[in-house]
Formats: structure tokens, sequence, C-alpha cells
């Protein structure tokens, strides 16, 4: 018994040593182990993070100068900018004059386009298509109120018009200087979007100046703002606007289907340039015409690819397709294929279109064309007259 009593005891006390052994050697590597990561993470502050936190990372605020900043002052002068002319956009609804048909007399059709106040007297300026046929013109100002027009005067060749309501002190919009655009440079359209929405704003940019455009007709339109602001029908006669709140173009035209392609074109759209506005808008209001110096001739731009393809002696300039009998310029001599390089001092060129220079002339000027016909220079006179209407 003694000796089963001392194994008993001698068992007891080898497990009690060996637990208290287990646990010193235990509390050791667990301190060593939180002293090694304490070693390797930065201390912290603050209270315990919670899951719900730890869900929810904080993003830093944008500092100054930061392209958000940029977006709020744009944002801002855009707003700024609709503010203070879209009391100056009208819808134009122009009630054409019933047609004569096979089946006796067709009612005229209703088109809608847009305009904008340039005179507080009541003078609004807009494209030549939007009432061109017109028998009848109403006018609904920015308020909904709707007013009676009148066609003061119409100029196809820029496809400009004025016309004029009878009220007093409306709210009109500035336009500003259209040779100081640049490409890349914001801008705002604002207009009758399919006729039905009234003062719609869009923006964008401007693509490009100095656009041409060929007509149905075979005639060309110059000099124009290209930009992609979204223009849909009804915005025609609209203004586009610098972030100045300046009109600087009259929305005139959109690029559509090309050809047979079935290709349709995004944010090709055009203006006139408003210096070209302002020029035509003042005659108009003045003598209800716009007086044109007169050549007398149809022509197409010379590009390096029109060179190339007629075999012409000059890149540039103005090729002369057609020459009408007792014009100008049937008594100057000028010729079908002759390449009009040069009015006076003015080469003509991308920059400097024939029609824009013709009307740095006034009616009755003598100008000294140089031409080229077939390689050689020729050097013309032509007295400048009055377009034909």
């Amino acid at each position: 018994m003694t000796r089963e009593r001392l194994s008993c005891w001698s068992i007891t006390l080898i497990v009690v040593i060996s637990l208290l052994v287990g646990s010193i050697a235990g509390g050791l590597v667990g301190g060593a182990v939180v002293l090694s990561l304490g070693r390797q993470a930065p201390p912290t502050t603050g209270p315990t993070a919670t899951p719900a936190a730890l869900a929810a990372p904080t993003i830093p605020p944008p500092t100054a100068g930061q392209p958000p900043q940029k977006v709020a002052t744009e944002e801002s002068a855009v707003i700024a900018v609709v503010k203070r002319v879209s009391p100056a956009v009208v819808t134009v609804v122009n009630r054409m004059t019933p047609q004569q048909g096979v089946f006796g007399t067709v009612p005229g059709s209703v088109a809608r386009g847009s305009g904008v106040i340039i005179d507080k007297s009541g003078y609004i300026l807009t494209n030549n298509h939007v009432i061109e046929g017109s028998q009848e013109l109403t006018v609904i100002l920015a308020n909904g109120e709707k007013k009676d027009a009148r066609e003061v005067g119409r100029d196809p060749v820029s496809d400009l018009a004025v016309i004029k309501i009878d009220a007093a002190n409306l709210v009109t919009a500035e336009l500003g200087d259209s040779n100081r655009l640049t490409p890349g440079q914001f801008v705002v359209a604002i207009g009758s979007a399919l006729g039905e929405f009234r003062n719609t704003v869009t923006m964008g940019v401007i693509s490009a100046l100095g656009r041409s455009l060929t007509r149905d007709d075979g005639s060309r339109m110059e000099n124009l703002i290209q930009t992609d602001a979204a223009i849909n029908p009804g915005n025609s006669g609209g203004p586009l606007v610098d972030l100045q709140g300046r009109v600087i173009g009259i929305n005139t035209v959109i690029a559509g289907r090309s050809g047979f392609s079935e290709v349709v074109a995004e944010g090709l759209g055009f203006s006139i340039p408003s210096n070209t506005a302002r020029f035509v808008a003042e005659q108009i209001i003045r003598t209800g015409k716009v007086a044109r110096p007169y050549l007398g001739i149809s022509h197409t731009p010379v590009t390096p690819r029109v060179a190339s393809y007629y075999g012409l002696a000059v890149k540039s300039g103005a090729l002369v397709t057609r020459v009408e009998a007792g014009s100008p310029a049937a008594r100057a001599g000028l010729q079908a294929g002759d390449v009009i390089t040069r009015i006076d001092a003015q080469a003509i060129d991308d920059e400097n279109p024939l029609l824009n220079v013709l009307m740095r002339h006034q009616i009755g000027d003598t100008v000294k064309l140089a031409v080229n016909r077939y390689g050689k220079e020729l050097t013309l006179e032509a007295i400048l007259k009055e377009k034909p209407r």
C-alpha cells in the first residue's frame, strides 16, 4: 500500500509540474508574438473600428484646383449664361402659303424654328429657311406669350432673316465678336428642339472654324462655325452662345445621312458667325434687304484635291464654273475654267473665301482680279454691282 500511494503522489506531482511549465512557456511565446506584431504595426489612436466603419472607407476631399472644382466653375458659368440669354430666345411658327396641287389647293404646312431678340423694340434674328414661304408668322416668347410677327427682310445667301413683333422693353441678347473664337472653346446652344421643346439647352465646344457646306441648290454656305453642341430640327435660328453670354453664332444646319451609306453623323452642327449676322441684320433693319457686291459667277473653292482632279496649276482660289451673261464678270472677261487667286491684295483661300472677300468691298468698287487661266497669269478689272434679287 505504501509503495502504491507513493507512486500515485509521484504521478500527481509530475502532472502538476508539467502544467506549470506549459503555462509559463505558453505565456513567454505569446508575449513574444505580441511584441513582434507591435513592432511591425504602427500605433493606432481613437475608438476601436466597428464592422460598419470598416465597410465604408473615407474618401479624402478634392484639393483646390482639382477637376471637381473646375467642373463646378464651368457649371456655374453655364447656368448664368442660360439665365441671361434664355429670356431672349423665342420659338418662330411659320404657317406657310397654301400650294396649288393636281387635286386643288393644298393647305400650307406649319414649320417651327427658333430666333433671338436683338433689339428691345422687337427685332428678332432667325434663319431665312425658318420663315421662307410664310403666310403667317407667330412668335412664342420664353414665358409662353404669343405674338404676331411680320417679315422685315430675308437674305437667302447667308440664310438669315429678321422679323419683328410689336412689343417694348424686351430682353435682348448681345452679339459677340466671332473673329475671336477658338476651336475647343465651350459654347451653349439654346432653341426649340423639334419645334416643341422650348428653350432647350445643350452644351459642347467649337469643333472647327471656316467650314463650308454645299446646299441642295448647289450654292455654298461659307465660313461656318462647327460645333458638337446638340442641334436638332427646330433649333434653326437659335443662338450659339459663349460662356460670357454673348451670341457668337446663329444655328443653321446639322449634318444628316451621308449619301447612300445610311451613316448618321453625330455632333456635327453648324452656325453662322455673329459678325456675319450683325452685318446682315443691320442692313435688313435699315433697308429691308442686303446689298451684296456681285460678280456674276458660279464657282468652286479650289483645294489640293480639286486642283488634282482638274489638273489646275494652282492649289487655292475660286474655280469659275459659269459666267452669267452681262454680269460684271462677263464684262471683265472672266471665263469658265479660270481660277481667281486674288482680289486686289487679298488672296482667295480657305481662310478668305471668295464671297467673304467680296463682302469687304462696296457696290461700285473697281477691283483687280488675279486669274490663272490654264497656267497663264492674268489681271482683269471688274466693277462690282448689286446682286439682283
